[in-house]
C-alpha cells in the first residue's frame, strides 16, 4: 500500500509534501522549537508582519532544496539526504536568529552540529543518515554541500521570498523556478548563461533589501540594544551561552525581564515599549577612499570609543551605540557561469553585477546612537575624534552614481 503523503500549507510556496519520516523529524522538541524563533529577530518593530520563523523558513527552504535535487536528476537517496539536511540547516539558531548569534563565541553552524550529533535528533536522523553527512551539506562541503549552504543556495533563495512577503517590502521577489532550472552541478553550482537575468534579478532583489530590511538603521540598533542586554546576562552567569541552542524567544525575553540585572531589565522594557535609541550621527562607508577599511577597526576599539563619548557628554557608557553595517558580501557573485561550455565569474559576465559588486559600499554607513533625551548634546558631535577613520574621497561621489546608473 502506498504511503499516505502529509502536506504542510506554506504561505510562499502552496501546499508543500512532506513523507513519514520528516514528520518524525518535525515532531522532534528541537524541531518544534524553531516554530518559536523569529526568521528576522525584532525587525516586527520596523515592519509588523515579520513574525514568521525559522520553523517555516527551514520546510520552505527543504522544498525548494527538493526541486533543485531533483532538477539535477539526483538519486532518491541523495533527494532525501537534501531535503533533511536543508529541514536541519537552522536548528542550531539560538533566540532571535542570527541577533543572539553575534555575541555567541559559536556560530549557529557549531550549534546545529551539536543538536544534530550530540542529541535525540541523532537517534532518529541515523535510523536513514549518516549525521555527519548532514553536517557536511549544512556547511557546504562535499558534492552536494553547495546546495544547501553555497554560493546561489536554496536558504538564501527561500529567505529573500519568505523575508520580501511578510515585509511587505517587495525587492525580494526572485525568479527562483528560473534559476533553479539552469544549475548543474559539478564543481559547486553552475548556472547556465540563461540564467543570468533571474541570477542578476536575485543579486540586486538582496542588494535593495539589506538598507531596506536586514541593515535598516533601526534594525541595526534593537539588533545592538539586544546584544548588549544578552551579553550581560551570559557574562553574569545568569544564562550559559552553551545551552543557547535550547531556548526560544519568549524564554529570553522573560530572562530579559526578571532577571537581576537592572540593565537588561531597562533594555527589555525599551524593547517593549519601543523606546529605542536614535541616531546622532552617521557616515556612509562609500565617503572613504577605502571602505574595506571600516571593517577592519577592532570591536574593543568602537567600545573604548562609546565610553571615551559617554565621558565627554556625561551619558552612561552602556547607553551609546557605535554601530558598523555588515560587510556587503554578496558571495552569489562569485557563481561560476557556464557559456558555451567555458565558466566564468558572474560579475564578468553580467555588467549589473559587476556595478553592483563596485556600488555596494553605497549601501552600509557607520552610525552613532544615544538615548533621545541625549540628543541635543550632540549636534556639533565629531566622530573622527574618537575613531581612527578611513580617508575621506572628495571625487568618489560621480563614480559612484555612475554606477547605479548602469544598474537601470
Amino acid at each position: 500500500m502506498t504511503e499516505k503523503k502529509k502536506f504542510i500549507r506554506d504561505s510562499v510556496y502552496g501546499d508543500i509534501s512532506l513523507n513519514k519520516f520528516e514528520e518524525r523529524i518535525m515532531d522532534m522538541p528541537q524541531f518544534q522549537r524553531l516554530r518559536r524563533i523569529k526568521q528576522l529577530g525584532l525587525i516586527s518593530l520596523i515592519y509588523p508582519g515579520a513574525t514568521h520563523t525559522r520553523f517555516e523558513h527551514s520546510i520552505g527552504t527543504m522544498n525548494l532544496g527538493s526541486k533543485l535535487s531533483t532538477e539535477l536528476g539526483l538519486s532518491d537517496y541523495d533527494v532525501e539526504l537534501i531535503r533533511t539536511s536543508a529541514l536541519l540547516h537552522d536548528i542550531g539558531h539560538g533566540p532571535f536568529s542570527h541577533v543572539s548569534e553575534g555575541v555567541l563565541s559559536v556560530p549557529h553552524e557549531e550549534l546545529t552540529k551539536y543538536v544534530v550529533t550530540k542529541t535525540s535528533m541523532r537517534d532518529l536522523l541515523e535510523e536513514k543518515f549518516d549525521v555527519n553527512k548532514i553536517v557536511d551539506i549544512v556547511n557546504g562541503k562535499g558534492y552536494l554541500g553547495p546546495i544547501v549552504s553555497g554560493e546561489l543556495d536554496v536558504d538564501r533563495m527561500d529567505y529573500l521570498l519568505r523575508d520580501s512577503h511578510n515585509t511587505g517590502v517587495a525587492y525580494g521577489v526572485i525568479d527562483y523556478e528560473r534559476i533553479i532550472s539552469n544549475l548543474k552541478l559539478e564543481d559547486g553550482l553552475i548556472l547556465d548563461i540563461k540564467g543570468v537575468q533571474a541570477a542578476e534579478g536575485a543579486l540586486v532583489s538582496r542588494y535593495f533589501m539589506y538598507p531596506s530590511v536586514y541593515q535598516h538603521h533601526t534594525t541595526r540598533i534593537v539588533n545592538s540594544m539586544f546584544r548588549r542586554a544578552l551579553k550581560t546576562v551570559i557574562d553574569e552567569d545568569i544564562i550559559n551561552e552553551n545551552d543557547i541552542y535550547k531556548y526560544d524567544d519568549a524564554e529570553i525575553i522573560g530572562v530579559f525581564r526578571h532577571c537581576e540585572n537592572d540593565f537588561a531589565n531597562d533594555i527589555m522594557s525599551r524593547l517593549d515599549n519601543r523606546r529605542i535609541m536614535k541616531r546622532v550621527k552617521t557616515i556612509r562607508l562609500d565617503n572613504f577612499k577605502y571602505p574595506e577599511k571600516m571593517y577592519k577597526i577592532e570591536q574593543n576599539n568602537l567600545r573604548k570609543a562609546e565610553e571615551e563619548i559617554a565621558e565627554d557628554y556625561d551619558i552612561d557608557k552602556d547607553y551609546i551605540f557605535i554601530n558598523i553595517a555588515e560587510y556587503p558580501r554578496f558571495d552569489e557573485m562569485k557563481t561560476q557561469v557556464n557559456v558555451d561550455g567555458k565558466l566564468y565569474p558572474l560579475t564578468e559576465i553580467s555588467n549589473i553585477i559587476g556595478a553592483l559588486s563596485k556600488a555596494r559600499f553605497n549601501i552600509p554607513d557607520i552610525s552613532v546612537y544615544v538615548d533621545e533625551s541625549e540628543k541635543s548634546k550632540f549636534s556639533k558631535f565629531k566622530l573622527e575624534n574618537y575613531l581612527d577613520l578611513p580617508e575621506i574621497d572628495r571625487e568618489k561621489f560621480h563614480g559612484i552614481h555612475y554606477d547605479q546608473i548602469k544598474l537601470f
